[in-house]
């Protein structure tokens, strides 16, 4: 009866990607998740993405029917219900340039510019395998000679860092970007240049508007520090056994690993 009244109760379910919803390989038990998607529809709970790469990879994982579920990418950056774009940030051309300027004065750090229509990479600042690597997790990826001539909506930065550096960087665009763009990051060399309040949490809210539902209605699932602000958000909060402490700290409950497939064995418990 516990476990009926809750799915009742939970109308959206938000997950992190890599980390958290598929394996290192990156896959995940397609059937079953069907399955639960279906029942989780019967139910009236919406399925989101909430990642912080790039909507059109993410789209890529779901063949056939992303156009059912609705997508938090970019870290906040990105938002769309269904088929309807809710919101993309807009970066102003001053604070564009003041990133590019800033990463080009550390020769290491590998910089990747997002934009609305595609992702971009800059000829002479990062090298082939970079860029190959890159796709992964853009599926638009286009080179550019300098990012200062592209004309795209800039959603926000992705520079990659030494993995030993990662929030020795952090601190540098905190610091130097104050008030105008804001670093998250899920470790491990990766950080994000944002909006500031542009996060996870500010995509789900959006959503959470849009839908007439409140916070406590909602799931999150993370494991990386950019999912911290969703899971504090969401009633239901579940970290997976392979976050990191804070982000353990962070969430109401601890759920298998990904490689467990600890997301759908939760929502089996959720919904079935």
């Amino acid at each position: 009866m516990e476990r009926r009244t809750m799915s009742q109760d939970i109308k959206m379910v938000a997950v992190d990607i890599d980390g958290t919803f598929v394996h290192a390989d990156y896959t995940y038990d397609k059937p079953r998740f069907r399955r639960i998607l279906s029942r989780m529809n019967e139910a009236g709970c919406r399925f989101v993405v909430a990642s912080g790469n790039q909507y059109y990879q993410l789209r890529d994982l779901f063949p056939g029917y992303y156009d059912e579920l609705s997508f938090v990418a970019e870290n906040g950056a990105f938002v769309k219900d269904r088929t309807e774009l809710v919101f993309a940030a807009e970066m102003p051309d001053e604070t564009v340039n003041e990133i590019i300027d800033l990463c080009r004065e550390y020769p290491e750090i590998q910089n990747v510019m997002c934009g609305l229509e595609s992702a971009y990479c800059q000829k002479g600042e990062v090298d082939g395998e970079f860029f190959e690597k890159t796709k992964i997790y853009y599926h638009r990826l286009k080179w550019t000679d300098d990012f200062k001539k592209v004309k795209d909506q800039i959603l926000k930065f992705a520079p990659t860092v030494p993995d030993e550096k990662t929030y020795y960087y952090y601190d540098i665009f905190r610091e130097r970007l104050a008030g105008k763009a804001e670093p998250t990051t899920s470790g491990h060399g990766s950080i994000d240049v944002i909006l500031p309040g542009c996060h996870k949490a500010s995509g789900l809210k959006r959503l959470v508007k849009r839908w007439g539902i409140s916070p406590e209605q909602c799931a999150a699932f993370g494991d990386g520090g950019n999912d911290i602000e969703m899971l504090q958000y969401c009633g239901y909060s579940y970290a997976m056994e392979n976050a990191a402490p804070d982000v353990k700290r962070a969430a109401k409950h601890i759920c298998p690993s990904n490689e467990e497939d600890g997301v759908l064995v939760t929502l089996e418990k959720l919904f079935f």
